[in-house]
């Protein structure tokens, strides 16, 4: 009798099981900024800012020590987020339309029962699929009363982008169906070029002044493929609009945009004496690196207050207790090292991204240091909502790193590859792998290879292969000889077989136009805009 009953209160809790499991299904919260490097948050060591809210993620749960992104630039960073695939096999090598018929994790937690919604950058040139609720800005957007899209019209929101899409995202965390867990992409323009603070942050940054980095100054000596033709320097390529200069005020329409596109070489500023002062050379440059940083520096801190906004919101209406909460950037970016601004080269600032989460089930103040990348974050996704990852997806889910396994099998190496030339910047194409000791870059059609020990030259200056001599020492060729094979081993693994290498085989369409410029707008509020995106 008493095993009777006790197989039937097993046979219970089983049949119970997967009903317990559904309705404890976490909510997901992705906060997503574009360009924001990681080592601009304090956590993460920076020596250039504090972002007290982003800290509080690593407090309260995971900082993933090495996490990358495998095309380093917006719109292909953003397909390889929602599909898990590298831009060879999502169709979006560089800034070209996605195809939103794809399959992506957004219509897989959807179909799975989660209420799912995007709001703020979407950048990839067709109207969001799978989320049931969308609010995103028309291709880059813009800082200062930004228009927004929602099925079938524009809204145009008066304020600060930053502090708008947050506001966004707290109406919608409010107005979401309460039987249903959600998943919420909320996506920041901020800090992307042309780094327009909100007036506070904007007046918190005026006059401090930011250390340089140690290769500010770097002459590019021993690495002569890509880094000397690039545009995307402090020294050369930063526009009167970056600086923030004003045109002369009888200036207007073409003749205006033409001045503030203008790269100065030489500049007269005001003395704080009151008197004029010419700045060249290396004064003029140490000026430019000042500007950049403290308008760059305070987008950030908007995105900062923004992010406390929202895990403010959730702690104070118990929804922190049943949400994954994950902070990431779109890609690296380069504040002042190597000289560079922007994103593109493979180099450690513009490889390596941030991303933080907390939440139930991940293990409070880790700091997980496996090879973690963008293709990651969708089978992550799926995993935590207790849905099958599918074979098409490239990446692997971080819940055990979340709970702070360590499994054996992880991957040991990350794959690289950028394809945007002829493009922005004169950035090269190149391709890569990345071990945890070193780092072989490879342009492949200018035929050269970059080999580095990252080791003994973390700042990545010095090219093990640009002395014939030194190449052909026993154990760089070593390393050369393996890190060419385990390139060739990635290729295999993840199915790239040279698709979009050459311009002419790149996808049509562009991410950065509105979609549907026929769309009506209107002036409406965040609420209105919440209750308009709604009417799907």
């Amino acid at each position: 009798m008493n095993m009777k009953r006790s197989l039937s209160t097993i046979l219970a809790v089983l049949l119970a099981a997967p009903f317990v499991r559904a309705a404890e299904k976490p909510n997901i919260l992705f906060i997503f900024s574009d360009d924001h490097a990681q080592h601009a948050i304090s956590a993460y060591g920076s020596k250039v800012n504090k972002t007290p809210n982003i800290d509080r993620l690593a407090q309260g749960g995971a900082r993933f020590v090495n996490s990358f992104v495998v095309n380093s630039i917006c719109t292909p960073s953003r397909a390889t987020l929602i599909t898990g695939m590298y831009s060879h096999l999502n169709g979006v090598p560089v800034f070209n339309r996605f195809d939103g018929a794809r399959d992506h994790v957004a219509k897989r937690l959807q179909a799975g029962g989660y209420h799912t919604g995007v709001i703020g950058k979407w950048h990839l040139g067709s109207d969001p699929t799978g989320f049931d609720r969308w609010i995103v800005l028309p291709g880059q957007g813009s800082y200062w009363n930004p228009t927004f899209l929602v099925p079938g019209r524009k809204l145009t929101i008066e304020g600060h982008c930053t502090e708008i899409t947050a506001d966004l995202g707290i109406e919608w965390l409010e107005t979401r169906p309460r039987d249903q867990p959600f998943f919420l992409m909320l996506h920041q323009k901020a800090p992307h070029r042309d780094w327009e603070p909100d007036k506070r942050n904007q007046a918190l940054f005026k006059d401090r002044v930011i250390p340089e980095p140690e290769t500010l100054w770097d002459d590019y000596k021993t690495r002569p493929a890509g880094l000397p033709a690039n545009r995307q320097t402090v020294a050369k390529d930063l526009t009167r609009r970056d600086l923030k200069l004003e045109p002369p005020a009888d200036l207007t329409g073409a003749a205006r945009a033409r001045w503030l596109n203008v790269k100065p070489m030489e500049l007269e500023i005001a003395a704080p004496d009151g008197s004029k002062k010419t700045l060249t050379g290396k004064e003029l440059i140490k000026w430019k690196y000042q500007r950049y940083m403290q308008d760059y520096l305070a987008c950030v801190q908007g995105v900062d207050d923004s992010v406390g906004k929202i895990l403010d919101h959730l702690d104070r209406t118990g929804t922190a207790k049943n949400t994954v909460v994950f902070y990431s950037a779109d890609n690296g970016w380069y504040l002042g090292d190597l000289g560079l601004y922007d994103k593109r080269f493979m180099y450690e600032p513009g490889l390596r991204i941030p991303l933080l989460a907390r939440g139930p089930g991940v293990k409070v103040a880790i700091a997980p240091d496996r090879f973690v990348a963008n293709i990651d974050l969708a089978p992550t996704f799926l995993d935590l909502a207790g849905l099958p990852i599918p074979d098409s997806m490239q990446g692997r889910s971080l819940v055990p790193l979340l709970r702070g396994e360590s499994p054996s099998d992880w991957r040991t190496s990350i794959y690289y590859r950028y394809y945007h030339d002829p493009g922005d910047h004169d950035t090269a194409a190149h391709l890569g792998v990345r071990t945890a000791t070193h780092k072989l870059i490879y342009y492949w059609k200018k035929n050269a290879y970059e080999l580095f020990d990252l080791v003994g030259d973390p700042n990545e200056r010095h090219n093990l292969l640009f002395d014939p001599a030194e190449a052909k020492r026993p154990e760089v060729a070593k390393v050369f000889g393996e890190l060419k094979a385990e390139i060739a081993r990635l290729k295999r693994q993840y199915k790239d077989d040279g698709q979009y290498a050459d311009s002419a085989d790149w996808p049509a369409g562009s991410s950065d136009g509105p979609f549907n410029d026929k769309r009506p707008i209107g002036v409406k509020t965040v609420a209105e805009a919440i209750r308009a995106a709604s009417s799907q």
